[in-house]
C-alpha cells in the first residue's frame, strides 16, 4: 500500500471513529432528559445541567494530554485505547442506580470528547500543508455525531423501552454505544498504520509544553471556545429553546435542532478545502461576522407589548371646549388625534410570516371639556404598539447560517495550527481542543444564568454576539500589527 492509500485510509477511518466518539460523548444529553422526563429518577435542572456538561467537561479537559500522547506515540495506539477505555464506563452506565454512579460513568466515557486533539494530531501527519486543512476539515465532520444521537437516541429508547412499557430497557442504550466503540476500537487499529510526528519521540514533557507560551495559541482557543464551544452549546440549548419559545413537542424540537447541527458537522469539510485555498484568516473573518450579524438580528426577542409614544401637546394655554376621539379643541385651536384601529389590532397569528416588527400608534385624550390647559401641557397622551414575530422559520434560517459558519470556522481555526506549529499540532492541537470544550461547558452555564437574571431567551444571542466582537477585534489587531511589521 502506497503511503497516500494509507493516508487516505488513515484519513476515513479517524474521521469514522471521531463520528462514532462525538455521538458517544453527547449521549447524556439525550438519555438524563429522557430518563428525568419518565421519572427514572426525580434529578433536579440543576443536577441534569451537570450531569449533561460532565462527558462535555472532562472530554475537553483530556484533549491537552492525549495530544501530547499522540504526539509522542502516534494516534494509532492512542485511538484504540482510548475508545476500549471509554467503553468501559459507557458499559457501566447502564447499572447505575443513582445520581453520584451516573455522575461516575459520565466521567469516564467522557473521554471520547478527547478523541478530537488524537484525531487532529494523527491526521496532520500523513498530508502536507498544502493538503491539511482539506484533510483535517473532513475529519472534523465527525461533529455531525451530534446530530446523529439527537435524532437516532431517542427512538432507540422508544423501541427499548417499548414505548415506556419496559421502562428499564433504557440501560440497553449505553450497552449498545460501548459494544459500537468497542468495534470502532478494532476496526481502526486494524486498518491503520501508526505514525508519529519526526523527532517527537525525543521530546520531554517541558519541550511539548513549550508552544503554550505563544499567545496565538491563546488567541486560537477564544475563535475555537465560538465555534465549536457554541456549537457544542447550542446543540443542545436549542431543544428548551424550541419548546419554551416556540411550545413545540420535544420530538420537533430535536428535529429543528438538528437542521443546526448536522450541516454544521458536515460542512467542516468544506471549510477545510476553502481554508487551503483563500487561506483561514480571510475565511475566519468571513465566518465571525457572518456569526455576528446573525447574533445580533437574534437578540431581539418575540414581543407584543404597548408603550408609551408621541404625544399631542397645546401649542396655547386655553379652555378645552371639546373632545372626541378624532380631535381635541382647545379655545378655537382644533388638535387632530390618530384614531386606534381596532380591526387589525393585535389580528396576527403564527401562521403568517412577518419578518419585521408591526408598529401601529394612536392618541388618547389625556383631558375633559371645561379644563384649563397651560403652553406645552400634554392633551392626548400617544400610545405605541410593537408586534414581532420572531417568526420560527426565519428564526431556523438564521441559526442555520450560524451552524455552518461555526462548522466552517472549526475547520479553518484548525487550519492555522499546522502552520504555526508544524511539530506540536498534538499539543496546540490539544490545548485549543481543551478551551473550545471549555466553550461547550460553559455556554449552557451561562445562557442559563443570563435566562434567570434577564427573564429573556434571546440573551443567548446577546452573548454570543459578545465573544464574537471580542474574537472580531483580537483577529484585526492581530492583522493590523503584521501590516505594520511588513
Amino acid at each position: 500500500m502506497t503511503d497516500q492509500a494509507r493516508a487516505n485510509v488513515t484519513l476515513a477511518l479517524n474521521t469514522v471513529a471521531f463520528t462514532v466518539c462525538f455521538a458517544a460523548w453527547m449521549l447524556n444529553g439525550v438519555l438524563v432528559t429522557y430518563l428525568v422526563d419518565n421519572q427514572v429518577f426525580a434529578w433536579t435542572p440543576s443536577q441534569m445541567g451537570v450531569l449533561i456538561g460532565i462527558p462535555v467537561l472532562t472530554g475537553s479537559l483530556t484533549r491537552l494530554p492525549l495530544g501530547m500522547l499522540t504526539d509522542k506515540f502516534g494516534g494509532k495506539p492512542v485511538y484504540f485505547l482510548l475508545m476500549l477505555g471509554a467503553a468501559v464506563p459507557m458499559y457501566l452506565l447502564s447499572y447505575a442506580d443513582s445520581y453520584t454512579m451516573f455522575a461516575l460513568a459520565s466521567l469516564g466515557f467522557g473521554l471520547c470528547g478527547g478523541s478530537f486533539a488524537v484525531g487532529i494530531a494523527f491526521t496532520s501527519v500523513w498530508y502536507s500543508r498544502e493538503r491539511q486543512g482539506t484533510a483535517l476539515g473532513i475529519f472534523g465532520a465527525g461533529n455531525a455525531g451530534a446530530a446523529a444521537t439527537t435524532l437516532a437516541a431517542p427512538s432507540l429508547l422508544r423501541f427499548l423501552t417499548d414505548n415506556g412499557a419496559n421502562i428499564e430497557g433504557w440501560r440497553m442504550l449505553p450497552r449498545i454505544y460501548a459494544a459500537l466503540l468497542v468495534v470502532m476500537a478494532i476496526v481502526f487499529f486494524l486498518g491503520t498504520h501508526n505514525k508519529a510526528p519526526e523527532g517527537a519521540k525525543a521530546k520531554t514533557i517541558t519541550d511539548l509544553l513549550s508552544p503554550l507560551r505563544h499567545v496565538r495559541v491563546w488567541r486560537f482557543g477564544l475563535y475555537y471556545f465560538l465555534v465549536f464551544g457554541g456549537f457544542v452549546a447550542l446543540a443542545q440549548w436549542l431543544v428548551p429553546y424550541y419548546l419554551n419559545v416556540y411550545s413545540m413537542t420535544i420530538v420537533a424540537a430535536g428535529i429543528m435542532t438538528s437542521i443546526f447541527s448536522l450541516p454544521s458537522g458536515l460542512i467542516r469539510a468544506f471549510g477545510g478545502w476553502m481554508s487551503d485555498f483563500w487561506g483561514p484568516r480571510r475565511v475566519l473573518y468571513g465566518v465571525l461576522m457572518a456569526t455576528g450579524i446573525c447574533c445580533f438580528l437574534l437578540i431581539f426577542p418575540k414581543m407584543d407589548i404597548e408603550s408609551p409614544g408621541r404625544g399631542v401637546m397645546a401649542r396655547r394655554a386655553g379652555t378645552v371646549t371639546a373632545v372626541s376621539a378624532t380631535a381635541i379643541r382647545v379655545d378655537e385651536q382644533e388638535y387632530v388625534l390618530k384614531v386606534r384601529d381596532t380591526t387589525v389590532e393585535r389580528a396576527y397569528d403564527e401562521s403568517q410570516v412577518l419578518l419585521l416588527p408591526v408598529v401601529k400608534t394612536w392618541h388618547e385624550p389625556a383631558v375633559e371639556v371645561g379644563q384649563t390647559v397651560t403652553k406645552r401641557e400634554v392633551i392626548a397622551r400617544g400610545v405605541t404598539h410593537i408586534y414581532f414575530q420572531a417568526n420560527v422559520w426565519v428564526f431556523t434560517l438564521l441559526v442555520f447560517v450560524i451552524g455552518i459558519a461555526m462548522g466552517i470556522g472549526k475547520a479553518a481555526v484548525y487550519k492555522y495550527i499546522p502552520d504555526y506549529f508544524p511539530n506540536d499540532v498534538g499539543v496546540v492541537g490539544g490545548m485549543v481542543g481543551v478551551l473550545g470544550g471549555l466553550g461547550g461547558f460553559v455556554c449552557p452555564i451561562v445562557f442559563g444564568y443570563l435566562l434567570d437574571g434577564l427573564g429573556l431567551w434571546t440573551t443567548t444571542w446577546m452573548f454570543l454576539f459578545a465573544v464574537t466582537a471580542a474574537c472580531i477585534v483580537w483577529l484585526s489587531i492581530v492583522v493590523r500589527q503584521m501590516s505594520r511589521d511588513i
